[in-house]
């Protein structure tokens, strides 16, 4: 059931499930909170899970303005404060993983243990990291016609014969609205902190097949950020939560508990 709560100017969609410690999830750059479906319900035996909607995503509403990843962590901090909860965990996948980071810099107060998974360090812009950025931002330029293609970079080829539905993924993608290119220059945005300044206990989560952020960058940061633990998905790609949810659940449970990790 999806809830709305008002954090400073924008009314946010979420979606609630579970009891416990409370999880927030954080959805990547072309998603919103429905990218966690699958994962919600693993977690939720275990914590509080929080999926929201970013500015300019899905269901939330705010001011057509542009904003940048400091705002997004800013955001996340009100709706924390809205929800009365001060103290969370949190889950940032890919473009949510630079969100994750930002708000346990600019806010470390909130933020009690991190994952992030698939997602390269602040501060650091992806196409620095990443060589096949030039070839992902093409077709994501000509959505929805690149819609089958662009599918295939984020789930491995056999995933996408069990689940032929995944392949339209993104075919309800307005790359020429204004909401949209909002969102692209807030996901181009970064943030002059870096990551080695992350003080929370983190995991950091790669899918071995992972096209969109190789696995490499995303475990490259176990040298910027003291103590982080690392686990790789075996057979996943970029979207561990659609493909893996309860793998992933596992992980980010047994992390978040102080357990070691699940064998696979």
């Amino acid at each position: 059931m999806t809830d709305f709560v008002q954090a400073g100017e924008l009314r946010m969609a979420l979606e609630r499930q579970g009891a416990g410690a409370p999880l927030l999830l954080m959805h990547g750059a072309e998603a919103s909170r429905l990218m966690f479906t699958a994962l919600m319900p693993h977690l939720a035996r275990h914590f509080t899970v929080i999926a929201y909607d970013q500015r300019d995503c899905g269901d939330t509403e705010g001011p057509p303005t542009g904003s940048t990843l400091a705002d997004l962590a800013d955001d996340a901090q009100r709706l924390i404060e809205a929800l009365g909860l001060g103290r969370v965990h949190v889950f940032g996948s890919s473009f949510g993983g630079r969100v994750a980071q930002a708000l346990a810099l600019r806010h470390p107060g909130c933020v009690d243990r991190l994952v992030l998974g698939s997602t390269w360090p602040l501060p650091d812009a992806y196409e620095a990291l990443c060589p096949d950025a030039p070839r992902l931002a093409a077709l994501r330029r000509q959505l929805p016609a690149t819609a089958a293609e662009l599918a295939t970079w984020f789930f491995p080829e056999a995933f996408l014969q069990q689940r032929p539905e995944l392949r339209g993924v993104f075919a309800n993608a307005q790359p020429g609205s204004a909401r949209s290119a909002r969102r692209t220059a807030t996901v181009q945005s970064t943030l002059a902190q870096d990551a080695t300044a992350i003080a929370a206990p983190t995991l950091l989560v790669a899918g071995e097949l992972d096209r969109v952020v190789p696995p490499g960058v995303t475990l490259s940061m176990t040298a910027r950020i003291p103590g982080a633990q690392t686990a790789v998905l075996a057979g996943t790609g970029h979207a561990t939560a659609l493909q893996a949810p309860q793998l992933l659940a596992r992980h980010i449970a047994c992390f978040l508990a102080g357990d070691p990790p699940p064998k696979e």
